[in-house]
């Protein structure tokens, strides 16, 4: 039944481009571009907003990806819109150990480590009985796997100086409850709220650690997906928007990404120095009401 093309998906329900005015500031004494935040996926999507809503608060964000063209595109954007904080990017693969301490290295080489921000992800849909193994394998190296390397990477560095760090997961609704077809996805999720209670744990109030969780987003990974769904689903794009994505929150439409990065900043931020191995549920009620 699906009528819509990928390209029609991502015009419709893709992200839109992110101005200044976007951005969170918040006035945070540790915000200053001697200090480093590190942000997994930053060539696209959520993990791309991340990483200008950082630079827009003065720090350096040092955005890493796979996605080399995607690096410069942010990097670019960051000077355009005139950030006082800076973009760096580094081509990395969270699947490679030696790839992952070279992140760390390189952002330590730009300043103080104080932020981690494991944001990239990707998405598999399939049964359980017929989900691809080598997917799962890869999704659990990508958003479980990686996320835990980087931080006993980055603890050295958090440790340094006043011995403050923040690691901030990005989590999800499917972190709280779970939709057929994706195991991995769940599982995962239901993993970095795992990790991130640990951090806590262990980071004696000076290291903290949260997660934002989110239903469905306006990302390119959610709206390339789109199309297939309805296909499957025997529905319009449109239809599975509104009846599956949007069917059990109080909300209207989904978040723009920038939205989900200003958690993220806020998180972060002195302003949130109780949020510690918590979550911060931004579902349109979707786990929360019935």
């Amino acid at each position: 039944m699906a009528d819509t093309t990928v390209e029609e998906a991502m015009a419709k329900y893709g992200p839109s481009e992110i101005t200044r005015e976007d951005l969170l500031e918040l006035d945070d004494p540790s915000y200053t571009d001697e200090n480093v935040a590190i942000v997994t996926g930053g060539a696209n999507g959520i993990g791309r907003a991340t990483a200008l809503a950082f630079a827009a608060n003065g720090l350096t964000a040092v955005a890493t990806d796979r996605d080399e063209d995607g690096l410069d595109e942010v990097t670019t954007r960051a000077e355009e819109l005139d950030l006082p904080g800076r973009v760096v990017g580094v081509a990395a693969d969270l699947t490679s150990d030696d790839d992952l301490e070279r992140i760390v290295d390189e952002a330590a080489a730009e300043g103080s480590v104080r932020y981690l921000l494991n944001i990239a992800g990707l998405q598999t849909v399939a049964p359980i009985e017929s989900f691809p193994v080598e997917q799962y394998d890869l999704m659990h190296q990508v958003m479980q796997r990686a996320p835990v390397v980087l931080a006993k990477h980055c603890f050295p560095h958090f440790r340094e100086g006043d011995g403050r760090g923040v690691v901030g997961n990005m989590c999800s609704v499917h972190g709280h409850i779970v939709t057929q077809d994706k195991v991995a996805y769940n599982t995962v999720k239901f993993g970095l709220r795992g990790l991130t209670q640990s951090i806590a744990a262990e980071g004696d109030g000076k290291i903290r650690a949260f997660t934002v969780s989110t239903a469905y987003v306006k990302t390119g990974l959610v709206a390339r997906q789109l199309p297939d769904t309805a296909e499957r689903r025997n529905m319009t794009v449109d239809e599975v928007v509104e009846k599956v994505m949007l069917e059990r929150t109080r909300a209207t439409e989904m978040m723009e990404p920038y939205e989900v990065a200003n958690l993220f900043v806020m998180g972060c931020s002195h302003h949130s120095d109780h949020l510690n191995g918590g979550d911060m549920t931004y579902e349109g009620g979707m786990s929360l009401t019935y």
